[in-house]
């Protein structure tokens, strides 16, 4: 039993609309569900990727205005890598210096070329020239062959990364190669599971600074099951290889479990199905606000709480909804590193 590689990747940002903007119109995904965090209903859980958002292109965030900004580092995912097509990277790079996207210099890594930048709440993220059998966004504001396809994968600043290593072992990923950093010479060693996307993960083997959550900050990378039979394997075998794991919890959109390994990265195992298509057809998917079946007698006092969230001209909030963590796991699925939800 081996994961397929990334489900998705959970993140904190700041103004909701900045962040739909920016996601939208500059980096061309679609937004195909807008729910609420289940756990903070003063706060959207917002999901981008690609035409239906499947599995290995899905990018969420849980966007707390006024929240405080976080720092990434040890213990945490330190960036999140999207493929784009061979030759792109120039585009790209004009395209992200005309927005509010923070450009960094290109990077040769493991022989392949790579744009990191921020978004512009501070999010660490990249654009790895990679083939990916995901189609993009027909109707999205970026030529298709030069858009996004899907994820290409995550950066992991390990607390303890042979300690890490071993629990992508247990996952099915296997070691392929290492290089040095090039920002600062640190051992960045790459493992890849067994699918055909969003298959890689990189370890580095850095030092301070810790990471400290916040909005700019990776909340968690879930990886694939088929079904849930597989994650309830999956439970099984990483109880027994020592991880603490929580028990199932419905998303909606799929079935979640979670445990924070040694390192200090929040992983998840979510279950491919059902899918966004649950509750949406695919022409409107990302259209509405939509609630899970036990928050639909509070959607009045839900969607009072909530900063409006429209086009461009839509950018007043209400004060109520701010949703600001207080603490510095606060959103869906916080776990203390003994599995318990705080």
């Amino acid at each position: 039993m081996k994961t397929t590689g990334i489900h998705h990747v959970t993140a904190v940002a700041g103004d909701p609309q900045q962040n739909l903007d920016f996601y939208t119109e500059v980096l061309g995904l679609r937004l195909v569900k807008r729910t609420v965090n289940f756990d903070d209903t003063t706060t959207y859980h917002l999901y981008y990727g690609d035409e239906t958002g499947s599995p290995g292109t899905a990018l969420t965030f849980f966007p707390f205005e006024g929240a405080r900004q976080g720092r990434p580092g040890r213990g945490q995912a330190v960036a999140t890598a999207f493929a784009v097509p061979e030759g792109s990277l120039d585009y790209w790079a004009d395209r992200l210096d005309a927005s509010d996207a923070t450009v960094h210099d290109r990077q040769t890594r493991f022989g392949v070329g790579v744009l990191p930048f921020e978004d512009p709440h501070g999010q660490p993220l990249e654009l790895v020239e990679s083939e990916s059998p995901i189609e993009p966004w027909a109707d999205g504001p970026v030529p298709a062959d030069r858009a996004i396809r899907g994820f290409f994968g995550v950066t992991l600043h390990s607390e303890e990364p042979d300690a890490t290593a071993n629990v992508l072992d247990v996952l099915g990923f296997d070691r392929v190669d290492s290089e040095p950093d090039p920002d600062d010479g640190a051992e960045r060693v790459r493992y890849a599971a067994c699918g055909d996307r969003a298959a890689v993960v990189d370890v580095l083997h850095r030092g301070p600074p810790r990471g400290r959550p916040g909005v700019g900050t990776v909340h968690h990378v879930a990886f694939r099951a088929v079904d849930e039979d597989e994650q309830m394997a999956w439970r099984e075998r990483l109880s027994d290889a020592g991880q603490f794991v929580t028990p199932q919890k419905d998303r909606q959109y799929f079935r979640s479990i979670y445990f924070r390994e040694p390192g200090g990265v929040l992983f998840e195992i979510a279950t491919d199905g059902p899918g966004f298509t649950a509750d949406e057809s695919v022409p409107e998917l990302g259209s509405e606000l939509k609630l899970p079946s036990w928050l639909e007698d509070e959607r009045e006092r839900i969607e009072a709480a909530l900063p409006s969230l429209g086009g461009t001209d839509e950018t007043a909030t209400n004060d109520e909804g701010s949703g600001a963590p207080t603490t510095d796991e606060d959103g869906e699925a916080t776990v203390t590193d003994g599995g318990e939800r705080r």
